[in-house]
């Protein structure tokens, strides 16, 4: 079936990810930042190209179309869904991807700054990846294949479904998001508009591996209040915040309960941003467990912690406010294990072994499972993300668009 089809996935990333569509924690705005519309503009207008008469973005930056079904049985109406937006941890300003043909092992160095290098001992899926193509950024920004890859995959599913009508399957539907980097990927999504039974997000990373559990997640901000006083006539008078910010930052466990020192199946407490004067000081925190009841848990401590400092500084206090971020969508999935399923019979007929894993993080299916579209994550061939590091093997995003085709095709015969 795949024989004589050129795989356009690979070529249409490295066209998307010199967009720049970084989204921003700070804004309040729908989307975040406007540029990212500006990659939606262009995947809407290359889908109409390719005859998807709906394709078409909306005022919030979410492309929407419709690959209509081929098939006359009454099918499930699917949806595949990528995010555009880049993460703000890494610059995605100026992307320059590179192509390496027939990787042979050695470690790759990045032109722009020779002191980022991408080594096998640091990054060992690079083992199986000896005679693929690679792509790379060239060292001073991240390439953005979070999630591009995925955008560029589903572009290639619509390519060539669009131009094999006999493989046959239901209606599918196409949803591109804003925002997801920043957890208000779903925020404005019609899922009236959308139409779908269920989904899967394509925003993984090694090839074969699928993902139905993911992190449930609270944001935590903490507002210090201090009480101030002209610094020269301070003694007895001023309680400055920000050093108390400090205290509570370092009680914190440096040995548990962080990213640093936690995997599996091991949640976190983290601080991701500190704002302040004397007078007053905010400290930003996400808190992270696959069990919801632990959140709960985590942060009552950092509330224990939080008040044992404040004892000392009797007249500041501080606020602690606590916003529902996202859920374990196993909790979900597990009511509709056919979504799953469908998934792992696709991943076996692309001849790639299963690797079933739960995501230390969250993706757009996390809200939309709980939205009420159950939607579990599928491998797009991310690695490093999130990094300069970052890279993608062509032959696995191929694989990934290779998987998206049979899925369609076991959704289709097993209804």
């Amino acid at each position: 079936m795949f024989q004589e089809y050129r795989f356009t996935a690979a070529e249409r990333f490295m066209r998307y990810v010199q967009v720049d569509t970084q989204s921003d924690p700070q804004s309040s705005a729908s989307p975040t930042t406007e540029k990212q519309k500006d990659l939606g503009r262009l995947l809407a207008a290359e889908l109409r190209e390719m005859g998807i008469e709906d394709a078409h973005m909306d005022n919030y930056g979410y492309v929407y179309a419709t690959i209509p079904a081929t098939t006359e049985k009454k099918v499930p109406v699917i949806c595949f869904c990528a995010h555009v937006d880049t993460a703000p941890d890494c610059s995605g300003t100026g992307v320059k991807p590179i192509l390496h043909r027939d990787y042979q092992g050695q470690d790759i160095v990045l032109p722009d700054d020779p002191a980022q290098i991408i080594r096998m001992s640091e990054y060992p899926y690079l083992r199986k990846l000896t005679g693929h193509d690679i792509i790379t950024a060239s060292g001073t920004t991240l390439l953005g294949s979070d999630d591009k890859a995925g955008v560029a995959e589903i572009m290639d599913l619509a390519n060539f479904l669009i131009n094999n009508k006999q493989v046959k399957h239901g209606t599918i539907k196409i949803l591109f998001t804003p925002d997801e980097e920043v957890g208000k990927g779903t925020d404005k999504v019609d899922l009236q508009k959308l139409g779908a039974d269920f989904g899967y997000t394509l925003d993984g990373g090694e090839a074969g591996s699928l993902e139905d559990e993911t992190f449930s997640a609270d944001g935590v901000q903490v507002v210090i209040h201090g009480v101030i006083a002209h610094p020269g006539y301070a003694k007895d008078k001023m309680i400055n915040a920000m050093k108390i910010a400090g205290e509570i930052l370092a009680a914190l466990p440096k040995d548990r309960l962080s990213p640093e020192s936690t995997e599996g199946k091991r949640g976190f407490i983290h601080p991701v941003r500190v704002d302040g004067i004397a007078e007053k000081c905010t400290i930003d925190f996400i808190i992270r467990d696959f069990e919801t009841e632990g959140l709960k848990k985590k942060e009552d401590y950092l509330r224990t912690q939080i008040e044992e400092r404040m004892r000392t500084y009797p007249k500041a206090s501080f606020e602690f406010n606590v916003t529902e971020q996202y859920r374990n969508m196993k909790e979900v999935l597990d009511n509709h294990p056919h979504v799953v399923d469908f998934a792992k019979e696709a991943i076996a007929r692309a001849g790639l072994d299963l690797k079933m894993e739960s995501i230390r993080g969250g993706t757009d299916g996390s809200r939309l499972s709980f939205m009420g579209l159950p939607c579990p994550n599928l491998f797009a061939g991310e690695q490093a993300i999130h990094s300069k590091l970052e890279f993608i093997s062509v032959q696995d995003m191929n694989k990934a668009v290779e998987t998206l085709v049979y899925l369609v095709q076991v959704c289709e015969e097993k209804s």
